[in-house]
């Protein structure tokens, strides 16, 4: 049996949803700090940028969520060969209980039928997990906290387009990216990070579009199309003076992440997951050597 299978890591999982909950990531952080500096004094984009960055300020410091929406919690798993998936989707979920009675997340799993809410942040399929088997020794864990007002604002789209004049190509994809952040607004908290999916079925669009939001803000598309299709609609978000939570101001985007799908000759989907400015992800790499566990956070 697997030496993972013989160890319980709930507590491991505890403080990675604490991290994504209370600290915001490094590149996110100095991301608002640049935007920050590019608005007007005294402008409302201005004393917004203020507020949040306090805001990040103050919730490191006393270990306390970013935003009242802690958000679904989202996990991607790598494992090695012979870890039991179902026993690790029991401590996670048993993590996901423990941290929303350490209120590091916010009780928000409500039963469709019901709308009977759990108190424990768990249920049907309530924490997202995606598991992954690969070659290496250890476990590597990313979780992202998506909060509800943004995912309300994410969508997608059927390519062509006849509405947006958008085909079936990389510049029908560019138009109804402009489209989406156009139409959010300030609803889902801008600035936002935009994780773009092109391709697939439905379903394994919208799963490509936030998996995007795991990328570091500074990192660079291996698609060369891409890569620049990314920085293109970077500079042309910040053009529509949308501005941080909808005061306006210059800057309404921080990173646009796109990622592609095989998909079937009739469809043709776009998927845009709008992530808020809290983009709360963390991760770790979990090893067991010669001393036990060894775990480290990023």
């Amino acid at each position: 049996m697997n030496d993972f299978n013989q160890k319980d890591l709930t507590d491991a999982f505890v403080e990675l949803i604490r991290r994504a909950a209370t600290q915001l990531p490094a590149d996110m952080e100095d991301a608002l700090n640049k935007a920050q500096a590019r608005e007007d004094e005294g402008s409302a984009a201005k004393g917004a940028f203020d507020t949040i960055l306090l805001n990040v300020k103050m919730a490191r410091e006393k270990s306390t969520p970013i935003c009242q929406d802690t958000g679904t919690p989202i996990f991607e798993i790598s494992y090695p060969l012979g870890v039991s998936t179902r026993k690790l989707a029991d401590q996670i979920r048993a993590a996901a209980a423990v941290a929303t009675q350490r209120s590091y997340l916010r009780p928000n799993a409500v039963d469709s039928l019901t709308g009977k809410n759990s108190g424990d942040n768990t249920g049907e399929d309530f924490p997202t997990m995606h598991f992954h088997e690969w070659d290496e020794p250890h476990i590597h864990v990313d979780v992202l906290l998506k909060g509800g007002g943004c995912e309300n604002v994410s969508a997608q789209y059927k390519l062509p387009d006849g509405g947006l004049k958008a085909g079936r190509d990389l510049e029908g994809v560019r138009r109804v990216v402009l489209d989406s952040v156009m139409q959010a607004q300030g609803k889902g908290c801008a600035p936002a990070v935009l994780g773009v999916a092109i391709g697939g079925d439905r379903g394994s669009s919208y799963i490509k579009s936030k998996q995007q939001l795991f990328r570091k803000l500074e990192d660079r598309n291996e698609n060369e199309e891409l890569a620049e299709l990314e920085d293109r609609l970077y500079e042309e978000t910040n053009e529509l003076g949308i501005g941080p939570m909808g005061f306006g101001g210059k800057t309404s985007v921080l990173s646009v992440k796109i990622g592609s799908l095989h998909r079937l000759p009739a469809s043709y989907f776009v998927s845009v997951a709008y992530m808020c400015w809290a983009n709360r992800r963390a991760s770790m790499d979990i090893s067991i050597n010669d001393e036990g566990v060894e775990v480290q956070y990023a």
